[in-house]
């Protein structure tokens, strides 16, 4: 028994925009799927939801209705086809460096990847298959068959929900006990990263491939 759970590789969960990429990613999509005239027209369409969730600072309540407000009522093979586009862009643009190559290097060691990110699926995901990482664990927009719905599924992956994610998707895979390396830059990841036994904000810094103390 405890030659099974000391055999356990380690993981390392990355937030996503601004931990892995230089810039947000969310509001480009949008733009990119709806232009300017559909993100409007997302916010007017709940004006006291818009103002309330500005005036009392909610993101995850403006997040769900200018998510919703854009992708609503259009196909989902069509607007995946559009993050398939958007994440060539953001590989080839607008990842990090320094932490990809850190990324890197825990997948030489042998480690799980994840990304934990309230980025959204339809470029995330094709984002997480370019990395070649284990596993996409994100914001999704409500699907309602073939076509998206109004807002989220279920809650936003930020803050506290990232680590119920990561939590959950650690013990279907028998990896609870694992050792766990976290990267993030916000206060969003701040749960994400107290609750590793290796936590790095990386917000400001230039985060070396190796960490200090561990081979190449």
């Amino acid at each position: 028994m405890n030659a099974r759970v000391d055999a356990q590789p380690d993981v390392a969960a990355f937030d996503v925009d601004g931990t892995l990429t230089v810039r947000d990613c969310v509001r480009p999509f949008l733009l990119r799927v709806g232009g300017w005239k559909g993100v409007t027209a997302a916010l007017a369409r709940k004006p006291a939801a818009s103002v309330g969730a500005a005036l009392h600072r909610d993101r995850d309540r403006f997040k769900e209705v200018l998510v919703g407000g854009v992708l609503r009522g259009r196909k989902v093979a069509q607007v995946e086809a559009l993050g398939e586009e958007f994440a060539d862009h953001v590989v080839a643009d607008w990842l990090r460096a320094d932490t990809i190559a850190r990324l890197r290097w825990h997948q030489r060691m042998g480690h799980r990847i994840v990304l934990v990110s309230a980025s959204l699926s339809p470029y995330l995901r094709p984002v997480g298959r370019h990395l070649g990482v284990d596993a996409v664990l994100c914001a999704e927009p409500l699907r309602e068959g073939d076509h998206f719905g109004d807002g989220l599924q279920g809650a936003n992956c930020r803050a506290a929900e990232k680590v119920r994610r990561l939590e959950a998707w650690l013990e279907e895979r028998q990896l609870s006990n694992s050792t766990l390396w976290a990267y993030g830059d916000s206060n969003g990841d701040r749960e994400l990263l107290e609750r590793a036994d290796h936590p790095l904000l990386v917000k400001g810094t230039t985060v070396s491939a190796v960490p200090a103390g561990f081979v190449a």
